[in-house]
């Protein structure tokens, strides 16, 4: 978490008009943390960014709310796990951010309304970027909702469901794969060659793979298709493959291509 006084030594250079480059590099802080007190979560008068000092209206379903739309928060969930990161913010405040491929608009809008279900209000925002699209939310609690966060790359460290959230996995399983897929995985037809007696055969089927350096998310993502009893198989040490034709046809039920 970044000082108090380190923000307002960045706000002052953003005001003396200087490029998030070059107050990063005088600072020692990433760009991408200058970009986001540039934009803050409310702008000031004169142009001025700065972090509101306005009280939080919708309250956290972990803190007080005691409930939510879990079908959502697992979608949210496998996309934060693929994709996603928190970015904390002065004040306590966390920066949501899930990096989409623009290819995908269904998937944007889809991450976008759950965010909005989640969240309880309607503070989405988007970056575009070369090919990709943040998709973002400031709220205090996202690290409540998301505890999986920490410093370095999720691969780089332990990644475990806290027990409300298995709870919220097991109850839907569906939406957590869903979303997995839609962050690092694919439906795509494969293309395999097998030499037979009359020479070489070419065979096509769909199968659905899954990707993703971490140990820890691959096996959230195993289990998951265990519970919703899918066969699967590992190609490779990253990769998770689907391609049994009766559990290709099943996950065609409640994913299928991305659009």
């Amino acid at each position: 978490m970044r000082s108090e006084e380190e923000y307002r030594r960045a706000v002052q250079l953003i005001d003396a008009g200087i490029n998030d480059c070059e107050i990063g590099r005088r600072l020692g802080i990433p760009r991408g943390t200058i970009r986001d007190w540039r934009v803050g979560v409310a702008s000031g008068s004169g142009g001025r960014t700065k972090f509101s000092s306005r009280k939080q209206i919708v309250t956290c379903f972990r803190c007080t709310r005691g409930w939510v739309d879990e079908e959502a928060y697992a979608y949210l969930l496998g996309a934060y796990l693929g994709d996603g990161c928190l970015t904390p913010l002065p004040r306590d405040v966390y920066r949501l951010r899930v990096f989409c491929d623009l290819r995908y608009p269904e998937i944007i809008d889809e991450i976008s309304s759950c965010i909005v279900l989640v969240r309880g209000t309607e503070r989405v925002g988007y970056v575009a970027g070369k090919g990709c699209v943040e998709v973002y939310s400031f709220w205090k609690h996202w690290l409540c909702l998301f505890p999986q966060h920490g410093p370095g790359r999720k691969h780089h460290r332990r990644i475990e469901l806290a027990p409300w959230q298995r709870q919220i996995v097991v109850a839907h399983p569906k939406d957590l794969v869903r979303g997995l897929i839609h962050s690092d995985g694919n439906r795509h037809v494969n293309v395999i060659t097998r030499k037979v007696s009359a020479g070489p055969k070419r065979y096509r089927y769909p199968r659905y793979q899954f990707s993703n350096a971490s140990t820890d998310i691959r096996t959230i993502f195993t289990d998951a298709l265990d519970l919703l009893g899918v066969h699967w198989t590992r190609n490779t040490a990253r990769d998770i493959s689907v391609a049994r034709q009766q559990d290709v046809a099943f996950l065609d039920t409640f994913i299928g291509p991305k659009h």
